[in-house]
């Protein structure tokens, strides 16, 4: 008969993956042990195993449910944002879900490389997902990137905005997590429009093409003991 599963199993099974998911970001997937994860859940190995079968299960579940909740939360926020506000509604969806995620943020960065192949690639298309969300919402938000060799470009880096800010951002220090959506949004609509014009300016294409100039030999000067014997027999008397 198969076991049934308490009430509570879910909320235990959460609490299990965050509570591994700072011990990775503390010390590494490596350096971070079974008995350590459930030592931090205040629970014995036996129930630990009841939930995850080895600690590549639970590095593989930190990582997936992390990824669903960010595209859920995206999804959610373009469905009800205002024409030509799906930039914004994704930057400030993805911004309040880090906001007790950076834990989870960290593993998926640093550890997601570690899982077998075929668990990398799950992921990695649950973040193809997410990064086409953006990606459509701004091909259709900045004219001048369409769907044009800058989109990826362009997108990437949206992402290198959100995704980094863990490292400077503090809450209640400077801008809010809503402030920062609409300055991120602001360089994405507005910068990559003046970015993309100037890397198709004229002279942004000349300054590409143009050869380097040669240049001239350097003159040697001579070494300081050379350069003193020599001022030396220019002032000795002729003999």
């Amino acid at each position: 008969m198969a076991r049934t599963r308490s009430q509570d199993y879910e909320a235990k099974r959460e609490a299990i993956l965050h509570n591994s998911a700072e011990l990775f970001a503390q010390y590494g997937y490596s350096g971070t042990s079974i008995t350590m994860i459930a030592d931090a859940c205040g629970a014995s190995k036996a129930l630990l195993y009841h939930y995850y079968p080895d600690k590549e299960a639970v590095l593989f579940d930190i990582l997936s449910s992390h990824l669903e909740q960010l595209i859920a939360g995206a999804e959610k926020a373009v469905a009800a944002a205002p024409p030509g506000g799906r930039i914004h509604a994704i930057a400030a969806s993805l911004l309040e879900a880090y906001k007790d995620a950076d834990a989870e943020h960290q593993v998926q960065i640093a550890n997601l490389k570690l899982l077998a192949s075929e668990r990398q690639e799950a992921l990695r298309a649950l973040e193809r997902k997410l990064v086409a969300l953006l990606a459509d919402a701004i091909a259709e938000e900045v004219p001048a990137v369409g769907r044009g060799p800058m989109l990826k470009p362009v997108t990437m880096s949206a992402f290198g905005m959100l995704n980094w800010h863990y490292l400077w951002f503090r809450d209640g220090k400077g801008l809010s997590r809503a402030d920062y959506a609409r300055l991120v949004t602001g360089l994405i609509t507005a910068g990559a429009e003046e970015a993309v014009r100037g890397l198709s300016a004229p002279e942004a294409k000349a300054a590409e093409t143009k050869p380097a100039q040669p240049r001239s030999p350097a003159r040697r000067r001579p070494a300081p003991a050379a350069a003193a014997l020599h001022t030396a027999k220019a002032r000795r008397p002729a003999e």
